[in-house]
């Protein structure tokens, strides 16, 4: 039985799969069969990919310096023309076959080109001679004009057949390079498909950027041009190539660096050369692309890993040069995320993933790269100290922000399925929620005493702290991690810190900075706002943030009493509240600690009768918001920052306006 049914299977696959099966797809036939693997697909982005085809071969004839000019136009119903001044595709008989022009053989069959060898192009983005021909398979309507020694020629094709035969139409002594007008093929192309305008602007200002020698100028149809920004004529010349491009990107945004780190070098035995240009905005709002013989390489690839490298080896020999052990610990995206890079490689004979080329994976092209750009990273650190000094110092706060949220992602997993644990000094309060509760960061075990007893115990929690605590400003963020009092401030909060600060997980309304009405108080209260604006700003930008205003004097005339916050609001005091003639007994508080509960309550802790400051970000009236917050964060550098010496130059500057001074 089993034998009969092996047999009736055999038999029934001999007749359904025979040789007439096997079908032989000729000349571009491939192509229109399975578009997605020339393309990558036949949706609205492979479409674009045809304008990109046509386009690099330009490029090639600019980079390759035969032209000096390309015309890219848009036109109506998806129709697009692309010349170049370059040499003219050759019309002369090919050597193979004899029936057809040079140009007939491009056009219509596969691998076919002059980028096989060196001979015509050292570098080029059109490789596998598949580019133009399955432009041509693609495109049912193709008119090519090809200017060469003084004669034009034309020929017409559609879905990869010649329609006409290559005819010279005259003479044109002004005029020489090749004109390629098409029109995708409704029939492969998804319905409702077309060319966007802001993709090929885009596309076309990239190739602008990328060879600063050719000029290419830009035409588009005004009716598509509706509700965008995108000019309807534009000449695109970057005289500076990569170097202007950056620059217009980065428009009046401040950088880290004063200058751009930008250059060109030819690669080592002619394999080719290398062009870059990076900058580190302060805002951190960048990209980075790069370019393997202007073809973009969205995926990046050996090429974007070599200047990674690169990069990265420099930065961290010039910290070892100049001392800062810390530089050890970056990594390449601490070094490039949120900076503005650009990467354009021209080499020799270069692999791609793909016909649609998204990812260079030519292994030479790393090692090439990395060993460019480090020779000239170091002499542009070496010769600008003060950038390369600003540079580093944000980089390493980068890598201290990333090694602090891989611990704090690491602590959550160890401690998410254990019960909430709060810091053994923390008087919490007995409310469930958030909403209308408060915590008192006091300065040392005597005060929390007293504000413990004065408190309201349903609304308001203490939490005692041992002296002034750390100063964020000028402490690694290893201190920081270590220090018991900001790690019991963050525990009992419970928001989080920097990348993790979650404004949700916030357990009270109001923090209130209370500590003694002197010096050394004030002190504590600006280490503890400098904390919070550093570690935990979104706290500050909510409104969560408080300070108490505790008296710093009692004074007492017979029956009435009344409280002083500083010395000349005791003098108003005496001269406005107690009038009368018995004598005026006045008491100065040492600290909070000194403070009977039930003072301290009247005058600082009771909702109904107590003054409170809450602490802002402030914003410059004469700047935008972001430089505002710069000139915030340049203050807090100045005052609490790891260099003494501004401060002290503050200091110089400032010293005419005091006239008390409490020491």
């Amino acid at each position: 039985m089993s034998d009969l049914f092996q047999t009736s299977i055999a038999a029934e696959t001999s007749e359904d799969y025979s040789a007439k099966d096997i079908q032989v797809l000729e000349g571009l036939e491939p192509v229109r069969h399975r578009p997605g693997m020339y393309i990558g697909g036949n949706d609205e982005r492979a479409m674009h990919h045809l304008v990109a085809e046509v386009l690099d071969n330009a490029m090639d004839e600019a980079v390759a310096g035969h032209a000096t000019r390309i015309d890219i136009e848009l036109g109506l119903d998806n129709h697009v023309t692309i010349r170049d001044n370059g040499r003219g595709i050759p019309v002369d008989a090919h050597p193979k076959y004899t029936d057809k022009s040079a140009l007939e053989v491009i056009l219509t069959t596969l691998h076919s080109g002059a980028k096989f060898t060196q001979n015509a192009y050292a570098t080029s983005g059109g490789l596998h001679g598949v580019g133009v021909s399955v432009v041509n398979a693609l495109s049912d309507i193709m008119y090519v004009e090809v200017a060469r020694d003084r004669l034009l020629y034309k020929q017409e094709y559609s879905k990869g057949h010649p329609q006409t035969k290559l005819e010279q139409i005259g003479k044109t002594n002004n005029r020489r390079g090749t004109t390629i007008s098409f029109h995708p093929d409704p029939e492969i192309f998804e319905e409702g498909s077309s060319f966007r305008p802001a993709l090929l602007y885009k596309m076309t200002r990239s190739k602008a950027y990328l060879f600063k020698g050719v000029q290419i100028r830009w035409t588009c149809e005004p009716s598509l041009l509706e509700g965008t920004k995108i000019p309807e004529t534009e000449t695109i010349h970057f005289p500076n190539g990569l170097k202007d491009f950056i620059s217009s990107q980065l428009g009046e945004r401040p950088a880290l660096t004063a200058e751009s780190f930008a250059g060109e070098a030819d690669f080592s035995d002619q394999q080719g050369r290398l062009e870059w240009a990076i900058c580190w905005p302060r805002d951190e709002q960048g990209f980075v692309n790069s370019y393997c013989n202007t073809i973009p390489t969205p995926d990046g690839g050996s090429h974007e890993s070599g200047m990674r490298s690169g990069l990265l080896r420099g930065l961290k020999a010039y910290g070892e040069l100049t001392g800062v052990k810390k530089a050890a610990q970056i990594t390449g995206d601490d070094l490039l995320n949120g900076s503005i890079a650009v990467l354009s490689a021209f080499i020799r004979d270069p692999q791609f993933q793909g016909q649609t080329k998204d990812r260079l994976a030519t292994p030479l092209a790393a090692k090439l790269t990395e060993a460019t750009i480090k020779d000239h990273f170091d002499l542009w650190l070496s010769s600008n100290p003060e950038s390369s000094r600003l540079l580093l110092e944000r980089i390493i706060e980068r890598s201290d922000d990333r090694l602090r949220r891989r611990l704090d992602r690491e602590t959550s997993r160890k401690t998410a399925t254990r019960k909430v644990r709060l810091p053994g000094k923390l008087s919490d309060c007995s409310s469930g929620k958030s909403l209308d509760t408060e915590i008192f960061l006091v300065e040392g075990d005597s005060a929390g005493g007293s504000a413990k007893q004065a408190r309201d115990r349903k609304t308001q929690a203490i939490l005692p702290l041992r002296g002034k605590i750390l100063n964020v400003a000028s402490a690694t963020p290893d201190k920081i991690k270590a220090n018991q009092e900001i790690a019991d401030i963050s525990l009992a909060l419970g928001c989080g810190t920097k990348g993790q600060f979650d404004k949700e997980k916030l357990r009270y309304e109001r923090i209130i900075i209370m500590t003694d009405a002197d010096v050394d108080g004030a002190h504590i209260a600006s280490l503890l706002m400098t904390f919070f604006y550093q570690e935990m700003p979104g706290l500050i930008e909510s409104g969560h943030l408080y300070l108490a205003q505790p008296p710093l004097y009692r004074l007492t005339q017979g029956s009435k009493t009344v409280y002083a916050m500083d010395d000349d609001h005791r003098i108003e005091l005496e001269k406005k509240e107690l009038t009368g003639r018995a004598k005026i007994e006045v008491s100065r508080f040492k600290g909070l600690g000194e403070m009977p509960p039930r003072q301290l309550k009247e005058t600082t802790m009771d909702p109904a009768k107590r003054t409170l400051l809450r602490v802002n970000i402030h914003n410059n009236d004469d700047l935008d918001p972001a430089e505002s917050q710069r000139d915030a964060a340049d203050r807090v550098n100045c005052l609490m920052g790891k260099k003494p010496e501004l401060r002290f130059n503050f200091i110089q500057e400032n010293a005419q306006f005091v006239s008390d001074i409490d020491i």
